[in-house]
């Protein structure tokens, strides 16, 4: 299928090259039959240069219609933007399983203290943690000191349209009551990639995991290779 899309991409860019250099042939074949008819104007007394103005601005327009031929060409081969879909799937090096903290990272709260208040998502992630799930087993997991903290944070990701419009579903948000709690939920999981603001578990974790994404406002140092940094999942993600 990619080879028959290369030839395609290949059969139409010919195509629009062959069709500018016709046109550009044919506009150019009055001008050099031009010079032929200038000796009998020349000859005749009493006629004005206005013919010699013809030749000019038909110049003119050939060069107008040259440049937009050449806007056309310009235009055609122009470089597509990726869409968030192939980014998401390019920096995730087609990974099919992730764990993501949510504090901090899903959600606009920082603390599972500020959690036991309020619960809210991040609108600028959505439509990234969408692309993710479409073909990635998502793991939302995170710290929190009560039962009702638990229940803010499902009834936001419910309310965001994560349990219906993409894959994710209720029992893939897991809740624990100790820092050492996620990290053995990483551990158990075994994900391709874990997204993370806590630098001490992404550093337990780099041996064990093929790719870890910390999110940090600071940008410290690449700590392994397999350790990226990002002031944010949805910056990460970054259609450039």
């Amino acid at each position: 299928m990619f080879n028959q899309d290369v030839f395609s991409i290949g059969a139409v860019a010919g195509l629009a090259i062959a069709i500018v250099f016709t046109w550009r042939i044919f506009l150019s074949a009055p001008e050099r039959r031009q010079p032929k008819r200038q000796p009998n104007i020349a000859s005749s007394s009493g006629i004005n240069s206005q013919p010699n103005a013809a030749v000019v601005s038909s110049g003119s327009s050939g060069s107008q219609e040259d440049s937009r031929a050449q806007n056309v060409v310009d235009t055609f081969f122009q470089p597509v933007k990726p869409t968030l879909a192939q980014v998401v799937r390019q920096k995730l090096c087609e990974g099919r399983k992730v764990t993501c903290r949510l504090v901090g990272v899903v959600l606009e709260e920082t603390s599972p203290e500020e959690l036991q208040k309020k619960a809210t998502i991040k609108s600028s992630v959505l439509e990234v943690l969408l692309e993710i799930t479409k073909f990635c087993d998502l793991y939302l997991m995170d710290r929190v000191l009560d039962d009702e903290s638990e229940k803010r944070v499902l009834l936001a990701l419910e309310e965001a349209g994560l349990f219906t419009s993409g894959g994710l579903v209720k029992d893939k948000v897991l809740f624990c009551g100790t820092e050492n709690g996620r990290t053995s939920f990483v551990r158990q999981l075994e994900p391709d990639w874990h997204i993370d603001t806590n630098l001490e578990i992404i550093t337990q974790l780099a041996r064990f995991i093929k790719y870890q994404l910390h999110i940090s406002q600071s940008r410290p140092e690449r700590m392994a290779p397999n350790v990226f940094s990002s002031t944010s999942l949805e910056h990460f993600f970054q259609c450039t």
